[in-house]
């Protein structure tokens, strides 16, 4: 299934413990409808080298809504229409 979500996104969780909090989409798992967001759903981590370390976890794609789009790149323009342009 097509996400509309993708990374780099502006989110915000609108169910669950984190409700009400904005973040950036770090990562997208389109096979199992997840969503990883800056700042949401920090787990803590103990490493033996690193010791504690806090990350954060995937949440579902339902949880979320959409408040802003990730930035497109520009789209390319045809040899024909700089060709036009120019002459």
């Amino acid at each position: 299934m097509k996400l509309k979500i993708k990374k780099g996104a502006t989110v915000q969780v609108i169910t669950g413990s984190d409700k009400g909090k904005k973040g950036t989409v770090l990562a997208v798992d389109a096979a199992n409808m997840k969503v990883l967001v800056q700042g949401v759903k920090v787990q803590t981590h103990y490493d033996k080298k690193d010791g504690l370390l806090k990350k954060e976890g995937f949440i579902d794609y339902s949880n979320v809504k959409l408040v802003e789009a990730a930035a497109s790149k520009d789209k390319k323009t045809s040899k024909k229409a700089t060709k036009q342009k120019s002459a």
